[in-house]
């Protein structure tokens, strides 16, 4: 993540300057993710004894909310990238900004119950709640956006088709590794452990994946249309 911060922080002069602010945007996430999993490491360690984790909200417990605090700043600021490396007409961009921003915190916002629960029925009730902006984000990505790339340079949009297809496919992890605890009934401590972890691995592969591998996309794009309009491609 910290990796990634550097780079797209570099990479700013490799574009033109109205670009920049989309590499900004991406430095921020990866930051802002980089921090937490220091935090969210902290925590596993300090609620991990004899090969058992301790869940809850009690003092010495695994705290999720570094994960949904960091989803909460991060994921709108993921899909504000995309309009701004698109440099779309203002009114389509703050139209998109306007539907997409509330749309992505509400969806961390519902799952953030249902991940502290430990009761199966209230984590499928709002696992199915968050589902809700998370379908209308896609209907915006996949239909409202598609509007709005008419104009784009040779490539982009394709690239773009690709970027949103990365955020599906990054995206559908969170919602598998979200029902994990619920896959086995009645888990031994020892499983509970194992199923806790698994978890974290999942969520931590897919973020990897949604911010820098999507950070770097949004370079890709960034420089494609800086030489498109004219910027030399000396790098």
């Amino acid at each position: 993540m910290l990796a990634c911060t550097v780079y797209t922080l570099v990479a700013q002069s490799r574009v033109l300057p109205k670009y920049r602010a989309a590499l900004v945007m991406s430095s921020m996430v990866t930051f802002i993710a980089g921090y937490h999993y220091f935090r969210i490491f902290n925590s596993f360690n300090e609620s991990s004894v004899k090969n058992a984790v301790t869940i809850g909200t009690s003092q010495g417990s695994f705290n999720e909310a570094y994960r949904y605090i960091d989803w909460i700043l991060t994921v709108p600021l993921l899909l504000v990238e995309v309009i701004a490396v698109l440099a779309l007409a203002k009114a389509a961009s703050k139209s998109l900004i306007n539907r997409l921003v509330p749309a992505s915190a509400a969806m961390i916002i519902l799952g953030y119950p249902g991940e502290i629960s430990t009761d199966s029925g209230t984590k499928i009730l709002f696992g199915i709640l968050s589902t809700l902006p998370f379908l209308y984000i896609l209907y915006v990505l996949f239909v409202e956006l598609t509007k709005s790339m008419d104009r784009q340079p040779e490539g982009v949009a394709a690239t773009v088709s690709r970027l949103r297809l990365l955020l599906i496919a990054t995206w559908g992890v969170y919602p598998i590794s979200y029902l994990i605890p619920i896959l086995v009934k009645n888990p031994s401590a020892s499983q509970m452990a194992m199923l806790f972890t698994d978890r974290q691995i999942g969520y931590t592969i897919a973020d990897v994946l949604a911010k820098c591998v999507f950070g770097l996309t949004i370079y890709k794009i960034a420089k494609m249309k800086s030489v498109a309009e004219g910027m030399k491609d000396d790098h």
